[in-house]
């Protein structure tokens, strides 16, 4: 399906790799001029962010973030990407516990506030915040992952509502098991993978292609009615 957005600017704040580059590879082909962050110097993620202007981002640091505010002040769409997860149990820890709630959530709100000016600047604004499976369902063995991935779905909510007057829609997408370098432990995994196909109605993973589409019709006029929603794209996996 071709989608066509020329003219827009947007920045997917951990557009480096993973879902996150899936996004702004497909909002590019869209021919939207496309900023993307990451936490590591550009060179490390070689031909993967090729034509993408790429900004070295810590989102837990405020005055960062703002400076980056402060040189993109033309923005139609702002995506939120950035996410971190502790295995073994660690986020039982307090510390890690703190660290990925800074991340996942924390981190989301101190950019959709400095963004915020120049979003409200532009005609079509959208925001859209990268949720997951665990925004829904229980993670017993990520608590931190899951209450951040949470209360995503009650920020959008309350962004959108306070920032419709500005022109702005706010919607979140919740993907299910997409393949990624982030989950290849799992779907290298012969048991594990299989395990997680019983639970997918659709029978399959996820591409991040396939949120690229999703995140592109969200933040399109196409989805122009649409605001403080998540969409679940996860092939069924949450169905009762």
């Amino acid at each position: 399906m071709t989608l066509r957005l020329g003219g827009r600017t947007a920045l997917v704040v951990g557009g480096s790799s993973g879902i996150g580059l899936g996004i702004a590879r497909r909002l590019q082909a869209a021919d939207v001029t496309v900023h993307i962050t990451g936490t590591r110097e550009a060179a490390r993620y070689g031909d993967d962010i090729d034509g993408l202007s790429y900004h070295r981002l810590d989102v837990v640091d405020g005055a960062a973030v703002a400076d980056l505010a402060s040189r993109l002040e033309s923005l139609n769409v702002l995506v939120y990407s950035a996410g971190i997860v502790a295995y073994r149990r660690a986020e039982y820890d307090i510390a890690t516990f703190r660290n990925v709630v800074e991340v996942n959530l924390v981190g989301a709100m101190s950019c959709c506030s400095a963004f915020h000016r120049s979003l409200a600047a532009t005609d079509e604004a959208a925001v859209l915040l990268i949720g997951s499976t665990s925004s829904f369902i229980a993670t017993p063995g990520q608590p931190a992952y899951g209450a951040s991935k949470g209360a995503l779905v009650t920020l959008v909510k309350s962004l959108a509502k306070a920032w419709a007057r500005d022109g702005i829609r706010v919607n979140g997408l919740a993907p299910g098991l997409v393949e990624t370098k982030l989950t290849s432990a799992s779907r290298d995994n012969p048991a594990a993978y299989a395990a997680s196909l019983e639970r997918i109605p659709l029978g399959r993973w996820g591409t991040t292609e396939e949120m690229g589409d999703a995140a592109a019709f969200l933040v399109s006029p196409l989805a122009s009615y649409i605001t403080g929603q998540m969409l679940l794209a996860d092939g069924g996996a949450t169905l009762l």
